[in-house]
């Protein structure tokens, strides 16, 4: 005989069984959404440059350091992709006012506007997935997101 509360266990274990199997999913999607947004920007960026590029257009500024630590990538690797971002012309460096051994690394204004092209089709992509959502469903898959990029 099955007890509600193994009932209740095993619930909880299929549905985050389920809740995996659509995470790898995302992951695969998100994976494959950042080739073709990297490919718009440039046919020889790599998905990596992507990632940084993004990251350094929606801070502002950063530094090869920073990125390093941040994205948990060797220097070198960092450095090939800042390299390639700046002979791509999409972001720019110059020496950091505070420490003269990094160099402070901005987006171009080229880069920002593809950047913010992306951002709104990307934007419109999820509201059409999204649209049969409540906005209280919105704000916990939200939650729900926010407490796995905590983990």
């Amino acid at each position: 005989m099955i007890t509600s509360e193994a009932a209740t266990s095993s619930d909880v274990d299929a549905a985050l069984g389920d809740l995996q199997t659509h995470l790898n999913l995302i992951f695969a999607r998100t994976r494959t959404l950042w080739k073709e947004s990297a490919a718009r920007i440039d046919p020889e960026l790599q998905v990596g440059g992507y990632k940084l590029l993004t990251f350094i257009d929606r801070a502002g500024t950063a530094n090869a350091h920073e990125l390093a630590g941040l994205f948990e990538m060797d220097k070198s690797v960092i450095s090939r992709q800042v390299r390639m971002l700046e002979e791509l012309g999409l972001i720019e460096s110059r020496p950091d006012e505070r420490d003269g051994r990094l160099r402070v690394l901005t987006a171009t204004p080229s880069a920002r506007s593809v950047l913010a092209e992306l951002r709104r089709d990307h934007a419109t992509r999820l509201r059409t997935v999204v649209a049969e959502l409540t906005q209280d469903e919105i704000h916990a898959a939200s939650k729900v997101f926010k407490l796995l990029s905590e983990i």
